[in-house]
């Protein structure tokens, strides 16, 4: 039988190295946000290159479908020759898409739930997301790859702090309020990486608020992160006293940040508040404070329509396909997400040549569809109980005929009024005597992991 302190050592041990790589290597990663067109294409084409090849040398399920790639000579454009991989393909052929035939997905699932945020055979880390639209996917990670999942997620966000001048001799104290469990990406990569000048408390979503609160008085956190439903209930926190902190930065987490979310944050604290869109998949993006930006060095992403065809700047896509390029344990090929994102046309005024993208907003999966073939989308709902500033929280659930919301609010709402608002926009969409309910509550149930689903499609 292990000795736990025996392993208990040893992962500290793997950890401060994994720290210490992960600072060595983060200023390379830095200095590519302000790479050029020409530098980024060239490390695009490289990466996808090493990505193919070794996914058909060490992919069984790769092999076969990149049968005929010229390795030679492909290039991000020629992606659309080939085929869509989907999470249903990735659990039901987890073991042979991994690299390593060590890594089974029985055993991966079990070290989930087992020893989520250890490590693996000493090298590899296992996340899953949050399944919440269906199958859950399970995602692993070797040690290189790893750390540099960590350098992306926080190169931004620490050449911000680095750079300006009004935060000189102001220490980095970050307070994440988000997943507790480490089978999460964002919890997994804190526990391994919260060390030095990147050490993070976590709070987990799940306590009592007034237990968060007490806890955030007492850190004093000049960075505030948080899942994206959640720093609002802080925030009217703060604007009744019981939330005493001042932070200077602001990053809102794991699920879509709503424009009235980004007001009310910005209003109470005066600090810039940014939208860490990111996924268990490998895919961080960063916010320069006037942009989101892709990953273009380390991921290739592709908007599409219902159809698969590439969408123009400014559109809406359907879904997008992503290809993780640094991942060579679970190569990640033109990856099915169900996000719906807008890229936005030109450089930013940042200097970063990196692709600019729209506040995502929801995903293909929240949109409602009824038995006479009306479709509904969030926004519909969105826009009616973002016109109601006391409304801090809401959730909607689709019924066979209409919705059954449920609301936090601050103070006295008028539900009538606001139940024949989302009644008559249902009715132009073209359902029939739609019916809607609302229901004012005190807290909303979330997920296992924290986060709110904000809206709840009936089961097909």
């Amino acid at each position: 039988m292990s000795d736990p302190v025996q392993v208990a050592s040893s992962e500290a041990s793997l950890r401060n190295s994994h720290a210490a790589e992960v600072e060595r290597s983060l200023p390379h990663y830095q200095t590519r946000i302000t790479w050029s067109q020409a530098e980024l294409e060239e490390q695009r084409t490289v990466g996808l290159r090493a990505l193919l090849r070794s996914a058909i040398e060490r992919s069984e399920w790769h092999r076969s479908r990149l049968d005929g790639v010229d390795l030679e000579s492909v290039t991000a454009a020629d992606l659309g020759a080939l085929p869509v991989m989907t999470k249903a393909d990735l659990m039901d052929n987890f073991d042979a898409i991994v690299s390593d035939r060590r890594l089974s997905r029985d055993r991966c699932q079990a070290h989930l739930e087992s020893s989520p945020g250890e490590y693996l055979l000493g090298e590899f880390q296992v996340v899953a997301s949050g399944g919440s639209s269906g199958q859950r996917g399970v995602f692993v990670y070797g040690w290189n790859e790893w750390a540099i999942c960590y350098a992306s997620n926080v190169r931004f966000s620490v050449r911000d702090w680095n750079e300006d001048p009004t935060l000189a001799g102001t220490p980095r104290i970050i307070a994440v309020v988000a997943a507790s469990s480490a089978t999460h990406i964002s919890a997994a990569l804190s526990k391994t990486f919260s060390t030095g000048v990147n050490a993070r408390q976590l709070f987990p979503v799940t306590l009592p608020l007034g237990e968060i609160v007490s806890g955030l008085n007492d850190l004093q956190p000049t960075v505030l992160m948080g899942y994206s439903s959640f720093l609002p209930r802080l925030a009217q926190d703060a604007l009744a006293g019981r939330l005493r902190i001042a932070p200077r930065r602001i990053i809102a987490i794991s699920e879509p940040l709503l424009s009235e979310s980004r007001q009310l944050l910005e209003e109470v604290w005066r600090a810039p508040v940014a939208n860490g869109y990111a996924m268990s998949e490998g895919m961080f993006t960063g916010c320069c404070g006037r942009s989101i930006h892709l990953p273009d060095d380390l991921c290739i992403v592709e908007p599409v329509d219902a159809d698969g065809r590439p969408v123009r700047p400014g559109e809406v896509s359907h879904r997008i396909l992503v290809t993780n390029l640094y991942n060579h344990t679970q190569p990640l090929i033109r990856y099915e997400v169900t996000d719906q994102l807008a890229v936005i046309a030109g450089d930013c005024p940042c200097g970063s040549h990196l692709t600019r993208i729209d506040d995502p907003q929801g995903r293909l999966d929240d949109v409602f569809v009824y038995g006479n073939g009306v479709t509904v989308h969030p926004h519909v709902f969105r826009s009616a109980l973002a016109a109601v500033t006391a409304i801090i929280e809401y959730q909607v659930r689709q019924t066979a005929t209409g919705a059954r919301v449920a609301i936090v609010s601050t103070d006295h709402t008028d539900v009538t009024s606001l139940e024949s608002k989302i009644r008559d926009a249902l009715v132009k969409l073209g359902l029939i005597h739609p019916d809607v309910s609302i229901d004012a509550v005190s807290e909303l149930r979330r997920l296992p992991s924290g986060k709110l689903k904000r809206f709840i499609p009936i089961a097909p």
